[in-house]
């Protein structure tokens, strides 16, 4: 994909997830913007591994059509978590 795609579906992605998440996560137009990229990494290893077994670091199935974009919107999720438990433990 085009660097233009991957900015185009991290906003997306990540004006979603964050918009789904319950909790306040902060941040501007380029954190929203890398949420969503690092989230369409994540679910497309999700993805990859649900389908063939292999864990495997990959955008594979994140793409600009609705199946992509449900695939990235899940990844920022699950990547929001993994982000509040890191701050939550370190705050500790």
């Amino acid at each position: 994909m085009s660097i233009l795609v991957w900015v185009v579906l991290g906003l997306l992605a990540g004006a979603i997830a964050k918009a789904v998440y319950p909790d306040y996560q902060g941040g501007g137009i380029l954190s929203t913007m890398i949420l969503g990229i690092i989230g369409a990494f994540v679910g497309g290893s999700l993805f990859t591994l649900l389908r063939t077994g292999t864990l495997q670091i990959t955008a594979a199935g994140a793409g600009l059509t609705i199946p992509g974009i449900l695939v990235a919107v899940i990844g920022a999720i699950v990547a929001i978590y993994l982000w509040g438990l890191i701050r939550r433990s370190s705050n500790a």
